[in-house]
Formats: structure tokens, sequence, C-alpha cells
């Protein structure tokens, strides 16, 4: 009966790594590069041959444009949207405490209480360093 099992799934296992099981993969890959391939070339015929400055010009939804794209931003805005972020990310972490509270006991207890002290003194050098002031 073993001797049964064992060559039906190394039939299977032989199947399976035929050439044969990965032609429906190469027919998909040459449809979808084929594809790419006639779509630019068609695009490309049947485009427009005639470069105007009207047609040249970037459209930003009929608004005219007014100076130049690349001014300066404050660092502040950065600083600001990456700390959302990484505390944002930190508080998360909470949720499977909040689902499993009763289950982790005092040792999930006393791991959420250290988490929650290493929050708060990263909270704490961030206000230190005056991170979070507008003012300079």
């Amino acid at each position: 009966m073993f001797y049964l099992l064992q060559s039906d799934l190394s039939k299977t296992v032989s199947d399976v790594n035929s050439a044969g099981s990965w032609l429906p993969i190469a027919f998909q890959f040459i449809f979808a590069f084929g594809m790419i391939g006639t779509l630019l070339v068609v695009t490309h015929l049947l485009g427009p041959k005639r470069k105007t400055t009207d047609k040249l010009q970037t459209f930003a939804s009929g608004i005219e444009n007014h100076g130049e794209a690349r001014q300066p931003v404050a660092i502040k805005y950065f600083l600001v949207a990456i700390l959302f972020v990484l505390f944002d990310v930190e508080i998360i972490f909470f949720y499977p405490y909040a689902v499993n509270f009763k289950g982790l006991g005092w040792s999930g207890f006393w791991a959420v209480l250290m988490f929650v002290a290493f929050f708060l003194c990263g909270f704490i050098y961030i206000i230190k360093k005056g991170a979070l002031n507008w003012e300079d």
C-alpha cells in the first residue's frame, strides 16, 4: 500500500515539474509582453506628430502655472510627519495586548509597561530636543 501511495506521489511530482505545466505561464508572459510592445508601436504610429507649445505644456486641470514648483519647504513638516508615523506605529502595538490581556497575565502587563516606559522616554527626548517647536 505504501509503495502504491509513493508511486502516485512521485508521478504527481513529476507531472508538476514537467515543461508542459509551465506552458500556460509562458503563453501568458508572451501575450503580456506582446500586448505591451504592440500598444507602444501603435500609439507611436497613430499619435500626433505636430508638437506645438500648447501640446507640450503641462496640463494642470486648466489652472495656469505660476512660479517655480521647486520652492524650499521647511524641514519641520517632514520631521513632524516622520514622528507622527513613528508614534502611530508604536500605538498599533497596543492592539494585540488589548485583545489578549487576560491570557498574557502579569508578564504581559510588565512587558507592556516597559514598552510604555520606552515610548515615554522617546517622547520626552523629542520634547527636550525641541523637535515639535515651530518657532526657531
